[in-house]
């Protein structure tokens, strides 16, 4: 998989706290996720069809 270059911060990242969050980047077949404060190290990288259902599982917990 290629490394993309679209990587963009949460929107909840305020000032105070924005090397704090999670960054997120998506290619045609995926969407990686990885921690702002360590971006060298590896992503999680889901298929598009499944993060949408991985976030409504989120928001239910």
């Amino acid at each position: 998989m290629d490394t993309p270059d679209n990587w963009r911060k949460s929107s909840y990242s305020g000032p105070g706290d924005g090397n704090e969050c999670v960054e997120i980047a998506t290619t045609p077949t995926h969407v990686l996720l990885r921690d702002s404060k360590a971006p060298a190290r590896a992503a999680l990288a889901f298929p598009v069809s499944v993060f949408a259902p991985f976030l409504e599982a989120l928001k239910r917990n």
